[in-house]
């Protein structure tokens, strides 16, 4: 069997990244991947400004405990002030720029109203003293976000403080997917004897809806050879990547592993990680006349997931989700891991990489699930990570796991 290591190495190798640009509003770009490095267009803050509520003064016009001086002006946040005269203070707010002549800011609890319009200071300043320089934050002209980021929320917001309304994305991958299995039945419909709910549907499109691809969702294939090659071939025609779920197996009712010989090119992996083991990936052609769609070459990758639920998640989560970052050109693609202790213990070591259901505690401690099925789907929902457990390795509680949250895994 492959190593996880070495599948992983080869995916990422044949990821192919997207190279058309679109320009987005900033405010439409929730994540995208940048195309191309940013850069600040103004100094932020743009001026010096003040970094609290109080006076703005010289600080030479202070040099004891108790001094006295007239305030002159008021600058709340949004204006500007003229000159600040020698022997007299400015009332000043969080975010107002700093009046010329002014050297340092007295927060207000360290003042005290004198009457007529007075202030006494109980506070010597140092010059600079609660001041943010022009700059401070982000010089005119750096660059703030590299391509190849992803922009969330604070990217976003950084973008905006900088003045950029639009912002240089790639396009979103994309992706179609079926699903085979003559068991399959969609929830709603009558459950026959020997057949199953198709929740793998749910949770494969769901993923990659989060990973803000374009999903092209063809449903359910019948299992045959003619129409799995026919859903290879439509599914194929403008996606950049084909996503199949069920039958990559040898089995005789194992459809996918033909049809994308006949129709493409395959690799079949048998990779050392459990839950997950098969996996085939490979490239389907496009027919002659189809519809490639803008700079697409002539064929789409190909993956093919396991048909068992809690196998075709987890393996999606660990190689098809940094597949996708990468073809959407993505530089970073490994999630966050953290090393935890164990709650508990786990002795059925084995000789594959065990990615095993896992929730963290509220003493910072990570509990197994108590069961670690591949088929136990209630599992995904109340484990809120992974552990990824090396091959041959048992737990005892308070060992310490390398653990890999949802939070980072499902977007």
């Amino acid at each position: 069997m492959l190593s996880f290591e070495d599948a992983l190495t080869q995916l990422l190798a044949a990821a192919k990244p997207v190279r058309e640009v679109r320009w987005l509003p900033t405010q439409a770009a929730a994540g995208r991947v940048l195309a191309q490095d940013l850069t600040s267009t103004v100094n932020v803050p743009p001026l010096d400004n003040s970094a609290m509520d109080g006076y703005a003064v010289r600080a030479t016009d202070i040099p004891v405990p108790g001094t006295v001086l007239p305030v002159s002006q008021r600058i709340p946040a949004g204006a500007v002030g003229t000159t600040l005269e020698s022997g007299t203070a400015a009332r000043i707010f969080t975010g107002a720029p700093v009046p010329p002549g002014a050297d340092a800011v007295i927060m207000q609890e360290r003042c005290e109203h004198a009457g007529e319009g007075r202030i006494n200071f109980q506070h010597v300043p140092q010059a600079g003293e609660n001041i943010r320089r022009a700059g401070e934050d982000v010089a005119k002209d750096a660059r703030i976000l590299s391509a190849g980021t992803r922009l969330g929320p604070a990217q976003l917001a950084f973008a905006a403080s900088v003045g950029l309304a639009e912002v240089p994305v790639y396009r979103r991958l994309r992706v179609a997917t079926f699903f085979t299995g003559d068991e399959l039945v969609m929830p709603g419909q009558p459950l026959p004897a020997g057949a199953i709910y198709n929740s793998n549907r749910f949770a494969i499109v769901a993923l990659l809806e989060r990973l803000g691809c374009e999903v092209k969702d063809l449903g359910q294939v019948p299992d045959t050879l003619e129409a799995t090659r026919a859903a290879l071939r439509e599914a194929a025609a403008g996606a950049d990547l084909v996503v199949t779920c069920g039958g990559v197996s040898v089995g005789e009712e194992d459809h996918v592993k033909p049809a994308v010989e006949a129709e493409g090119s395959l690799d079949l992996w048998a990779i050392a990680i459990k839950p997950g083991k098969p996996l085939a990936f490979g490239a389907v052609r496009r027919s002659e006349g189809g519809e490639a769609g803008e700079g697409l070459p002539g064929s789409a990758a190909f993956i093919g997931l396991p048909g068992n639920p809690v196998s075709a998640f987890v393996t999606f989560l660990m190689l098809v989700r940094p597949f996708i970052l990468r073809s959407q050109g993505v530089s970073d693609v490994a999630p966050r891991a953290y090393r935890l202790p164990a709650a508990g213990e786990w002795n059925k070591a084995d000789k594959r990489r065990e990615f095993l259901r896992a929730s963290l505690t509220a003493e910072g401690t990570v509990a197994l699930y108590r069961h670690q099925g591949a088929g136990v789907m209630a599992s995904l929902v109340e484990a809120s990570g992974l552990i990824d457990n090396p091959p041959g390795q048992t737990i005892q509680a308070g060992d310490t796991v390398r653990f890999l949250p949802f939070s980072e895994l499902l977007g």
